[in-house]
């Protein structure tokens, strides 16, 4: 049976607060913010939003650890300091 997208994206969502708790402290500006975009049901999108200097190189490392657990990725660099790492997953 094929695990619905948004469990998976759920559970990745979890996995990168988890792997990069070190920037989304609580009570503080956070430097990576994560949202489900689902309002295509057919194709629902885990935003990984990087709002700091140098934001690319953190970028890198989220894109390359959600590519590690299957996650297909886009960026969209809105800014130096304003990139959105975009997954999906089958």
């Amino acid at each position: 049976m094929t695990e619905n997208p948004i469990d998976v994206l759920d559970d990745l969502a979890d996995q990168v607060a988890e792997e990069f708790e070190a920037y989304r402290q609580p009570d503080e500006f956070k430097d990576v913010s994560l949202v489900i975009d689902n309002n295509d049901p057919d194709r629902p999108t885990l935003i990984v939003h990087v709002d700091r200097e140098e934001a690319d190189t953190l970028a890198d490392e989220i894109e390359a650890f959600l590519e590690e657990r299957g996650a297909r990725t886009q960026r969209e660099r809105h800014s130096d300091t304003d990139v959105r790492v975009l997954a999906t997953v089958d």
